[in-house]
């Protein structure tokens, strides 16, 4: 033979390369949150003091001085978080869901010119429509309420998850409703009795999305929440900043650490419905 047979590789060796360089990016990505925890446990004066990611003089009082750091007061912050928060996610479950249920199963005049302007709303950058809605909101006497970050997810605006609900909304077979409407169910009827239970993938991905997204706003509640004690947790990090530029650091990454937990433990919970909606909602 001209040519050899090409030397098989071992299966072991390339599982083992594979995996070692998947830690590798594991460690790169996940070492500045690691640093951030560890320099949270160490006293601010040592806070930039090493790369290690453990802590040498092991302290709590990073997390105690944060707590209520000057005028900054955590437990108000963390409230007013998890109420806009959860808002957020009951307002784009229930209106995105609605909305798509009615571009994946109903029929109306401009349907497909509707969808492809609601498909269109994506490409709009948030700062074009920033002044607009503000304005707006300033006239409808809502600064400093959070109405502004609330109000707008009752009213299906994020194009976003309607098309994720669409997409997955439209793998669902249409005997079931034939079935559902036998049996005397309306729209209203097979949205609530077939399509919601089965969507349950597509609403986990839909709700941890706009709780990570909510949670980590900082421009929205900076611009309609002014008083202190409307502040939501990412202006309370903010306000560890002074007019110098100069921070308390080590307070600051013991609040950031904190604000991390609420998202992780959400994560935790809802992967298996993150992976599930994401995976089935581009089938047919």
């Amino acid at each position: 033979m001209i040519f050899g047979r090409r030397r098989s590789r071992n299966p072991l060796v390339l599982a083992l390369a594979r995996h070692a360089l998947l830690v590798a990016i594991l460690v790169v990505i996940l070492y500045p949150l690691l640093w951030m925890v560890g320099a949270s446990f160490r006293p601010s004066n040592e806070a930039f003091g090493t790369l290690s990611v453990l802590p040498g003089n092991l302290t709590t009082e990073n997390y105690v001085e944060g707590w209520s750091f000057g005028n900054l007061n955590f437990s108000r912050f963390f409230l007013n978080s998890v109420v806009i928060t959860l808002l957020a996610v009951v307002g784009n479950v229930v209106a995105c869901s609605m909305a798509a249920y009615a571009f994946a199963r109903l029929t109306f005049p401009f349907k497909k010119t509707m969808f492809a302007l609601m498909l269109g709303t994506m490409l709009l950058p948030y700062h074009v429509t920033l002044v607009p809605q503000y304005v707006l909101f300033n006239e409808l006497a809502w600064i400093n309420t959070i109405l502004p970050l609330v109000v707008p997810k009752f009213l299906a605006t994020d194009a976003f998850f309607i098309f994720l609900m669409v997409q997955f909304i439209r793998t669902l077979p249409h005997e079931l409703d034939d079935a559902a409407r036998m049996d005397g169910c309306g729209h209203i009827g097979i949205f609530r009795r077939i399509v919601l239970p089965l969507s349950i993938p597509a609403l986990g991905t839909t709700a941890l999305f706009t709780f990570i997204s909510t949670w980590n706003d900082f421009l929205g509640p900076l611009l309609y929440l002014v008083r202190p004690e409307t502040w939501t947790v990412a202006q309370g990090l903010n306000g560890f900043l002074d007019a110098t530029g100069e921070s308390a650091y080590g307070p600051l990454f013991a609040m950031a650490t904190l604000s991390l937990a609420p998202i992780v433990g959400f994560f935790l919970v809802a992967q298996r419905l993150l992976i599930e909606g994401i995976a089935t909602s581009g089938l047919k």
